[in-house]
């Protein structure tokens, strides 16, 4: 029954997903509405929008919660990872540090996710370490726009926020799977990979049209 639950709010889940990743108005992609945080909670709270109104960074979080729910201790070393590269990518680009075409890199860790969830077999671990790792430093690499410029203050708020926020949609995903009988029900994988996979699609796209 929980399986049966599970499938149809992935299911549920990945048409709103599709239906969201339709062009839509910019929303200069973090809770500020374009200016830097100014003050301690003005970071914190953009760290915590920031992963929830970013299409391409919450499902990719997603996915991954997904993908550790077949797998636990893999996917929290996986998640580890993605939070370090996190931090590490934040602060090559606050250090003024590119790293290239960083969003279609990130359309792109979003694809690769999609991908992890149609595959039918567990990959290798220290292929997906380094993966998790290198699409984490993409990822963290682009959240810090959103304080470029803001003083230390802010920036450490949002960083903090922003790393709890990220956990807690990992572990969310993650458990609500686990809960439902859904990690490793091939159909509710499949909706969900399909999903990921068209919202990177779409993002890759904007990415290299901007």
């Amino acid at each position: 029954m929980r399986s049966m639950t599970g499938g149809r709010i992935i299911q549920g889940a990945a048409w709103l997903a599709a239906a969201a990743a339709l062009p839509r108005p910019a929303l200069a992609h973090h809770a500020m509405g374009g200016a830097a945080p100014a003050t301690l909670w003005q970071g914190v709270a953009s760290g915590l929008a920031h992963p929830v109104i970013g299409l391409d960074h919450l499902a990719f979080l997603l996915a991954i919660g997904l993908l550790a729910a077949a797998a636990p201790a893999r996917g929290l070393r996986a998640l580890g990872l993605v939070l370090a590269g996190g931090l590490a990518g934040a602060a090559l680009h606050l250090a003024g540090i590119g790293l290239g075409p960083v969003e279609a890199l990130v359309a792109l860790s979003v694809l690769l996710a999609g991908a992890l969830l149609l595959a039918p077999a567990p990959r290798p671990a220290a292929l997906l370490g380094l993966a998790a790792a290198l699409a984490g430093l993409v990822h963290g690499h682009a959240y810090a726009e959103a304080v470029a410029g803001a003083g230390p203050v802010p920036v450490l708020g949002y960083l903090a926020s922003l790393t709890v926020m990220q956990a807690a949609l990992v572990l969310g995903a993650m458990a609500a799977a686990r809960w439902f009988g859904a990690a490793r029900s091939v159909q509710p994988r499949r909706l969900a990979g399909l999903a990921v996979a068209g919202i990177g699609a779409v993002a890759l796209g904007a990415a290299l049209l901007a």
